[in-house]
């Protein structure tokens, strides 16, 4: 027979579980899918110990249904053995339209249309650049695939949690913190669908205590490359003040950060203004500088949109070693550094920070 989502409910809805009724009673399978004999679902609702031996008695009888190829149940990931803290990745709550972020005076977006232009990069530096100007900033990894902040920033900490639900933000050169990678191994992936990315990303926006080191002056948040989920729940449940958009001069990255000022545009977001990365490059031999993704690209599309070209960004190796050692370039006082202080004091005039 065909294996169907019904024929997997039938069969999930039969085994009794010894804390009492059954993993559908109890509402624990979310995102369930069944394709071609895969059958993929997330398991989670009950304490992390409990799940790994409900998905042990699962595993068994589902591999006994005919026509069953490959089987995949998720587990939401936890924390170290024995840390307290909320589990993060449920399915989003409903609210009414968007909201604040509590104890946070702006919310700006840092987006691009496509991955390799150094979006994550110009995040860090720019939130240590502000925080180094004297504004309070916090700095949020929406990047929940690929969570880069924690290596960047130099933070490896898990979060704390009082009460099992607020979660208390980090903090590092200035700049309070969080992002799903202080809650995974470094090497661990992120298993979801689109309904457990909302729900980990109103969490970390609502549960985390943004103002725990004192009130914030803008929240900055480094959103994943293209224009999905995270995007889209984060404009329509989020008061935004702005978004940046980052990209290099190369045509190809101009013609996805389109898309991306398009889609701000279609969700009502204003674009505070376009950010050039990688803008040039001077040999540290000769001196000789060179233009290895083109030039003047971003700063073109920024005066044809009518929108402020906030900073246009050198390609220099101190600034890919300043992050993997965790200590953004924008910490110190290199001529490296300059152009991401530049960047920070044009922002904050742009999107009047300090008002």
């Amino acid at each position: 027979m065909t294996l169907t989502k019904d024929t997997v409910l039938a069969t999930l809805a039969q085994v009794r579980l010894p804390q009492g009724g059954t993993v559908t009673e109890r509402n624990l399978i979310h995102a369930l899918a069944v394709e071609a004999g895969v059958v993929r679902f997330v398991l989670e609702g009950a304490p992390q110990a409990e799940l790994e031996a409900i998905r042990s008695r699962l595993e068994v009888e589902l591999k006994a249904l005919p026509d069953l190829k490959s089987l995949s149940i998720v587990i939401p990931a936890a924390g170290p053995a024995g840390a307290k803290g909320p589990t993060i990745g449920g399915h989003p709550k409903k609210q009414s339209g968007p909201l604040p972020v509590e104890g946070v005076k702006h919310v700006i977006a840092v987006g691009s249309g496509k991955g390799g232009v150094g979006k994550s990069t110009v995040s860090a530096n720019l939130a240590v650049a502000l925080a180094r100007q004297g504004v309070k900033v916090g700095l949020l990894d929406a990047d929940i695939y690929g969570p880069s902040q924690p290596r960047m920033m130099g933070v490896s900490k898990r979060p704390a949690s009082p009460d099992g639900h607020t979660i208390l933000p980090l903090q590092a050169h200035g700049v309070t913190l969080m992002s799903i990678g202080f809650m995974l191994k470094e090497d661990e992936a992120v298993i979801w669908r689109g309904p457990m990315l909302m729900g980990a990303l109103q969490q970390l926006l609502g549960q985390v205590k943004w103002d725990h080191y004192g009130p914030l002056d803008v929240l900055i948040i480094d959103l994943p490359p293209g224009t999905g989920d995270i995007q889209l729940s984060l404009c329509q449940k989020t008061k935004l003040d702005g978004a940046v958009i980052v990209s290099t001069p190369q045509d190809i990255a101009l013609l996805d950060a389109r898309k991306a000022l398009d889609m701000f545009k279609r969700l009502g977001t204003p674009v505070l203004g376009l950010v050039e990365n990688m803008s040039t490059y001077i040999c540290p031999e000769c001196g000789h500088e060179a233009h290895l993704f083109g030039h003047g690209g971003v700063a073109e599309e920024a005066a044809r949109l009518g929108l402020p070209l906030l900073g246009s960004l050198p390609l220099n190796i101190e600034v890919r070693l300043a992050a993997d050692a965790g200590t953004p370039v924008a910490a110190g006082e290199t001529a490296v550094a300059a152009p991401y202080a530049g960047l920070a004091a044009t922002l904050a005039r742009v999107a009047d920070l300090a008002g």
